[in-house]
């Protein structure tokens, strides 16, 4: 089966401004005539006054910016999608091929996936909860049409170079008077207890907090728990750091270690952390998690282990590491 995906003009498209906007539009015009309504590229050529030379390298810029994506599901063979979703035990992984982009195109491709998968799982009346990454932060730009529902912010931001704080990603969601966001105005790591307690206590807060209970579907990012993988080991001290890795942790997600078996790893990071909690998470029904690097695999089958992974979006270099790993750890059982 070829299964075609878009992020169009028909209400899911990404809110872009300005000639990237006008641009995005005519690439989802043409390709919708293309692969949706089986249009050659004569008749579309005399429709946008553009030769069919063009028109093919129109449909050429769609497939690569991540306006259209192209999944075949072949009876006769699984997919590598399929091959990992069975290994690992999770309904559904989504493979972003992120071949011949650099850093900042990968994720932007990773987070156009997410947020496509957002779009197709969110039902209206639905209470989200959306977790603060990098890789969200980029995906604000692709940011869909969303039905009514109530959008969660599920952890407090962090301050990383090039990125901004997922308050702006949540109003950027909320953009729709339908819409109902509870953000947390807050940093994701604070300095002691004490001053956690006392943020958690703001009115604002604590009911985005205390909405984390009742969570539909959440969409989180997982964090590999080392250097350059891990947004929070980069804000926490060495002491944290070592503490956590005493304990069994290889990775996080939203600053919530946990181990190999998937189980959370408590350490005195936690009391000091402004955000949901892992047992939220895995009462969670629906979780989208998204992961990119080959660094992150045993974070990603550790949190696949955990149970509450439903849906996994991953980069190619990511999904090459998780099937070596796989493989490694099925032939050592």
């Amino acid at each position: 089966m070829c299964k075609w995906s878009q992020m169009s003009h028909d209400g899911r498209m990404a809110r872009r401004t300005g000639p990237d906007r006008e641009r995005w539009i005519l690439l989802a015009d043409v390709a919708r005539a293309h692969y949706v309504e089986d249009r050659s590229k004569v008749d579309i050529a005399a429709q946008f006054g553009v030769s069919r030379f063009q028109v093919a390298t129109l449909l050429k810029q769609a497939r690569d910016q991540g306006v259209v994506t192209i999944e075949i599901r072949d009876p006769r063979r699984p997919s590598r999608d399929d091959d990992l979703a069975r290994m690992l035990g999770v309904e559904r992984v989504q493979v972003v091929d992120v071949s011949g982009t650099t850093e900042i195109e990968g994720t932007e491709r990773v987070g156009t996936a997410v947020m496509g998968a957002l779009r197709q799982t969110l039902r209206s009346r639905m209470t989200v909860g959306i977790s603060w990454s990098r890789t969200m932060d980029l995906a604000a730009k692709f940011l869909p049409d969303l039905p009514p529902c109530t959008i969660v912010q599920l952890a407090g931001a962090l301050q990383v170079p090039g990125s901004g704080t997922l308050p702006q990603v949540i109003s950027n969601l909320g953009a729709s008077p339908d819409i109902t966001t509870l953000p947390i105005h807050a940093p994701l790591v604070v300095d002691g207890a004490a001053t956690a307690r006392d943020l958690m206590r703001q009115p604002e807060i604590a009911q985005a907090l205390e909405r984390a209970d009742g969570l539909d579907l959440a969409v989180v990012a997982i964090g590999a728990w080392q250097a350059g993988e891990s947004s929070v080991w980069e804000k926490v001290a060495a002491a944290d750091r070592d503490e956590a890795l005493a304990a069994g942790a290889v990775g996080e997600i939203s600053g919530r270690l946990f181990d190999a078996a998937g189980d959370h790893v408590a350490t005195a990071l936690d009391d000091r952390l402004i955000g949901v909690r892992y047992d939220q998470l895995r009462r969670t029904p629906h979780v989208v998690a998204v992961a990119h690097g080959p660094a992150r695999a045993a974070a990603v089958v550790a949190a696949a282990a955990a149970g509450f992974v439903t849906h996994l979006i991953v980069d190619s270099t990511l999904a090459e590491a998780l099937v070596d790993l796989l493989e490694t750890l099925d032939d050592e059982s």
